[in-house]
């Protein structure tokens, strides 16, 4: 993309065939070199940690999953231009805490995506493809979530990422009307506008 200057990508919080230690280095060799070449342009990678332990209760080695984690690994990389993909819906899911975030400078965060978890489902049981809009039922803290960006003075992009098959199988404008009005919600909620 012409003019971009942060793109972002996933990092699985499990293996099946790579031990943890063999794992991060695994991530490292590969990240570093992109990293290097994304500095060369003046861009950011945020990297997304995967919460759900319904991603992670099938393989025998466990990865980064968690807020703590990432940070470190990002350290590691050591180019200066990686931080984190933050995602609600991640946080939420490998029991992250509003002082977690409180741990974060602005620089940190490359790009944030919001939604919201389907009630009555134990947080162990929250599958990462069943997801709702924003404010849909107020099962994650989206409110104290942005808060909280704000207030660490985060000031990059935020989008909706809801994996809801409603919202799929709706007209478009009546998908975006609906994802709209679930984020215009915590925004205001959180004093955002």
């Amino acid at each position: 993309m012409v003019g971009a200057t942060r793109v972002s990508q996933w990092v699985p919080p499990a293996s099946k065939d790579r031990k943890f230690r063999e794992n991060y280095r695994w991530h490292l060799e590969r990240f570093r070199p992109i990293c290097k070449i994304l500095a060369d342009y003046g861009c950011s990678l945020g990297l997304e940690f995967i919460g759900p332990v319904t991603l992670r209760g099938d393989k025998p080695f466990g990865f980064i999953y968690s807020i703590d984690g990432m940070m470190a690994f990002c350290e590691s990389v050591g180019t200066g231009n990686v931080g984190l993909l933050l995602d609600c819906w991640h946080w939420y899911t490998c029991l992250g805490s509003l002082a977690d975030i409180r741990t974060l400078d602005p620089s940190d965060v490359v790009h944030v995506h919001v939604n919201d978890a389907p009630a009555g489902i134990d947080l162990t049981d929250q599958i990462d493809n069943v997801r709702m809009l924003p404010s849909e039922t107020g099962v994650i803290d989206l409110v104290g979530f942005l808060k909280e960006l704000k207030d660490m003075g985060y000031e990059g992009p935020v989008s909706p990422e809801p994996f809801s098959q409603r919202v799929c199988e709706m007209p478009a404008v009546e998908a975006i009307r609906e994802t709209h009005e679930g984020l215009d919600k915590a925004w205001k909620a959180a004093g955002l506008s």
